[in-house]
């Protein structure tokens, strides 16, 4: 057996040691009424032979995607993962929680954040990033916070409608308890947000866009920007898609001053929705407001590199009470994963693997339409778009994907009460001719 508990002599030896008589002792300051008095309701314990194979019986129930042909996007995209990458991760060294205090034992880890630090600020055309946020929606809830603590005259922030709505809730959740408020941006019957709606808005202390939105489709940044300093207002862009970043002009070209993003796309496996890995990258006017970890560079005594935690305040560590942000955790591991990746695939790599994604959804869209499916949007996208579906497909989707491993789409309906039988559908490298071929043969 692995797992050796502790015999009863060790016991008696520990409560000796301290100085008092029995485990329940331990307890005394919990109060009687909290104190859970009859067995609890879990099954007998198992050997370790009989555990492992009620796990085994559990985890087979599960549908694992390598064995699913996945036409889903929304937010969570099934790309190849170089193996190289899960290779050197899975090094023990690297699977730490650690937040590297003591840069004299901590150079290796330092220097990994600092180096995918430098390779997001490059992807995203900004000048810091951090390394501390667990997904896109609540690094683009640290946005919003950081916006209202700059615009001490306004207690709104004006989201788009066409953010991704797990996002739009988080930034409530976060925003509202402070006794601020999120007002969203209603879209065009384009499938973009409406640029003459925010010119019309007062009292807000900034704008948040997401560029490819949840619809897929690829907004004018430039133009937000230009509204946003009209109004002296921080312009706040995220994605869910990294890899769109290899085709399309980045966040910092069009101006941004925070960017929230999600680097799942960068070598993390899906995983059943997580964990993710949130990006948050700033202007350097900002640098001092950004929430979490941020490595910098500097040389030491005898002139070498060195790496060491820098600017964060000590607030958001140890006295949590004056902290700006509740994020104090370090998502070294996912940092360090999307480091690796980016790493080995290059720029040009990422470019490549970006016309890939386009080039294969514009293909699935074309097949599909071709198929009976109307194209509901003309705007450019990258590698996710809406169609409206034909009647009857909702079964034929249930049945694809008991009898062919295929999952076709998401239903729009729920986030979008207007776009009854709307779909979104996505493409990416890992989608072959041929799988999209059969896609649009089982649907007709």
């Amino acid at each position: 057996m692995r797992y050796l508990p502790h015999t009863q002599e060790d016991i008696d030896q520990m409560l000796a040691k301290i100085g008092i008589a029995s485990l329940d002792d331990l307890f005394k300051t919990i109060p009687d009424a909290l104190k859970t008095k009859g067995p609890l309701n879990i099954p007998e314990a198992l050997s370790e032979w009989d555990l492992d194979a009620y796990m085994e019986a559990l985890a087979s129930a599960n549908i694992a995607c390598k064995n699913y042909k996945c036409f889903i996007g929304a937010g969570s995209y099934d790309h190849f993962i170089p193996a190289i990458v899960p290779y050197l991760i899975s090094r023990s060294e690297f699977a730490t929680a650690y937040t590297p205090y003591q840069p004299e034992v901590s150079q290796g880890t330092l220097q990994g954040i600092y180096e995918f630090q430098t390779m997001i600020t490059e992807l995203l055309g900004m000048d810091i990033a951090t390394a501390s946020h667990y997904d896109c929606g609540t690094a683009l809830a640290e946005c919003a916070l950081i916006a209202l603590r700059k615009n001490k005259n306004a207690n709104k922030i004006a989201v788009s409608s066409l953010v991704h709505p797990s996002h739009r809730q988080i930034i409530n959740t976060y925003i509202t308890p402070s006794g601020y408020e999120m007002v969203e941006i209603p879209r065009t019957p384009a499938g973009l947000t409406d640029t003459a709606a925010l010119a019309a808005m007062d009292g807000i202390a900034g704008v948040a866009i997401q560029s490819p939105n949840f619809f897929g489709n690829i907004e004018d940044l430039a133009a937000f920007k230009a509204i946003a300093e009209a109004k002296d207002i921080l312009f706040i862009t995220s994605f869910t898609e990294s890899l769109a970043y290899g085709l399309l002009k980045n966040p910092g070209s069009c101006g941004a001053d925070l960017v929230a993003g999600e680097g799942q796309s960068l070598g993390i496996a899906k995983t059943f929705g997580g964990p993710g890995l949130g990006l948050l990258a700033g202007s350097k006017k900002l640098m001092r407001n950004l929430p979490g970890r941020l490595v910098g560079r500097t040389k030491d005594a005898n002139g070498d590199d060195g790496y060491v935690l820098t600017l964060a305040t000590r607030e958001q560590h140890i006295r949590r009470g004056k902290a700006s942000s509740n994020i104090c955790s370090n998502n070294g591991l996912n940092a360090m994963i999307a480091a690796m990746y980016l790493a080995t695939v290059g720029k040009i790599g990422i470019r490549e693997i970006a016309q890939q994604n386009h080039d294969n959804a514009v293909y699935l869209k074309d097949i599909l339409r071709k198929a009976g499916f109307e194209s509901v949007f003309d705007t450019p996208f990258f590698n996710e778009f809406v169609v409206k579906v034909p009647e009857g497909f909702s079964q034929k989707r249930a049945d694809l994907i008991r009898s062919q491993c295929i999952f076709a789409g998401i239903d729009l309906e729920p986030y979008y009460p207007e776009l009854k039988d709307h779909y979104l559908f996505c493409a990416t490298e890992k989608a072959s001719k041929n799988d999209m071929d059969q896609l649009a043969k089982e649907v007709q």
